[in-house]
């Protein structure tokens, strides 16, 4: 199966479109050069020049995946993005810098190179749709947001890349991750071990905080299948209620 992308010069947010055309094929894509309300992690938005990167959102349906697995999803699309940086960068030493930061930043090295935005609709025990939202710095070589750390490719090799064939294989990474994996024949095992291969932070000892509390230190020790983070310190943290200090 192939994207069907749909790339307009602006809208509020790739994913709030794509949320009122859901009876549309699995795999449409809508991008956009320019976001007005671009959603990020926590709530926050993503910053991005206009026509400098990829911003997009793609129609899932992964039926084999149960409602309560639904991280396995997050991990596929993850990865999926994971593999298209490592696959950019394949001719630089920061290849192998690149990370997926818990739950599904990547990063490259202690920079944020794209964010991802997963929102499910649950039918009952399984998954209806879901929709991905993707923000990949691509062109864009100065940042002006708040954000602590922020980087493109373009950053990292001095390169500037033309967007839609990137667009279109990024799209195809994650759309043919999704369609080829079936969570009912054991694969979820190796997309586990997979996925804590490319951990940011998975090695050594790590300064993390709770939401108002004191930093400390405490090493990743694994997620669990329901996404949750384990940490050394004997707890399992959902999204929200631990973060990791720069």
């Amino acid at each position: 199966m192939s994207p069907i992308i749909e790339i307009l010069s602006e809208c509020t947010s790739t994913s709030a479109v794509l949320a009122s055309r859901t009876d549309a094929p699995t795999g449409t894509v809508v991008a956009a050069h320019t976001q007005s309300a671009g959603r990020g992690q926590r709530g926050n938005t993503w910053e991005s020049e206009p026509g400098a990167n990829l911003t997009f959102s793609i129609l899932l349906r992964p039926e084999s995946i149960p409602a309560a697995r639904q991280f396995e999803l997050s991990m596929l699309v993850a990865l999926a993005v994971a593999r298209t940086v490592r696959s950019e960068l394949a001719d630089t030493p920061h290849a192998s810098e690149v990370a997926v930061k818990w739950p599904n930043d990547i990063y490259v090295g202690n920079r944020k190179i794209a964010g991802i935005l997963i929102e499910n609709a649950l039918c009952g025990p399984s998954i209806g749709h879901s929709i991905a939202g993707v923000g990949l710095n691509v062109n864009q070589t100065v940042f002006l947001s708040e954000a602590p750390n922020p980087v493109s490719l373009a950053n990292i090799d001095g390169r500037r890349r033309q967007l839609s064939p990137l667009l279109y294989r990024l799209c195809h990474e994650i759309l043919h991750a999704v369609e080829n994996y079936n969570a009912a024949d054991g694969q979820a095992a190796a997309l586990r071990d997979e996925y804590l291969s490319l951990m940011w932070r998975r090695d050594g000892v790590h300064p993390f905080r709770e939401p108002g509390g004191d930093i400390f230190e405490a090493a990743i020790e694994t997620v669990l299948p329901d996404g949750r983070l384990c940490l050394s310190n004997g707890k399992a943290y959902a999204f929200k209620e631990i973060i990791a200090v720069l």
